[in-house]
């Protein structure tokens, strides 16, 4: 079962649309149990930083969220892949969950419209799996206005947009995050959450 986390500031319904076209057993959920019994997690969201972060705590799944993230495949989908990192500077300095080191901060590009809305080409900066058997001219879907910086080390992909914006990022072993939205992304994105779920099955041989 995949847990799609629902703490009040995700776009879970489009998660859970794609991931039933799909096929997959997936529920919404906002138990912590419920959450340490799936097989893998889904972490969306919409809004800002630390609005989220705040819903995230008064949830009391901060502490499920960074336990489930080091055992099992994690995903985070645009803010709810920002939150994965350190802290942002979104309105006020905001710490985040940790689990992916760097920071979040607004996109820096004066001569672009702000945010940066639509579809945008991925460029592969280090392959993983959810980067498995994507096209070269692959495009995807994003609707944000900050950005993660991160060393090298955890970006996966990214776009250009007044610079690199980090699109897929890691930590190197079950985390993941999409600053874009694979639910919303036509097939590319549907063969993204089909390699994530594929994740569980290497999870279970360990």
């Amino acid at each position: 079962m995949i847990a799609v986390i629902d703490y009040g500031a995700g776009n879970i319904f489009s998660v859970k649309n794609a991931l039933d076209f799909l096929g997959y057993d997936c529920r919404i959920t906002g138990a912590a149990d419920e959450i340490e019994k799936a097989d893998a997690v889904i972490l969306p969201g919409v809004g800002a930083f630390p609005w989220a972060m705040k819903k995230l705590g008064e949830s009391g799944l901060v502490d499920t969220v960074k336990q489930q993230a080091k055992i099992k495949p994690f995903l985070g989908i645009c803010l709810g892949m920002q939150l994965l990192f350190e802290k942002s500077y979104e309105f006020e300095e905001c710490n985040g969950l940790g689990l992916i080191s760097g920071y979040v901060d607004k996109i820096d590009a004066p001569d672009l419209v702000i945010p940066h809305m639509g579809w945008n080409k991925l460029e592969i900066n280090r392959p993983c799996p959810l980067t498995d058997g994507l096209e070269d001219d692959t495009y995807v879907y994003f609707v944000h206005s900050y950005k993660a910086f991160c060393d090298d080390a955890a970006l996966n992909a990214y776009c250009e947009y007044g610079g690199k914006v980090p699109a897929l990022v890691s930590d190197g072993k079950f985390v993941y995050g999409a600053q874009f939205h694979p639910e919303k992304s036509g097939t590319a994105g549907l063969k993204m959450l089909k390699s994530f779920v594929s994740l569980i099955s290497g999870v279970k041989e360990v």
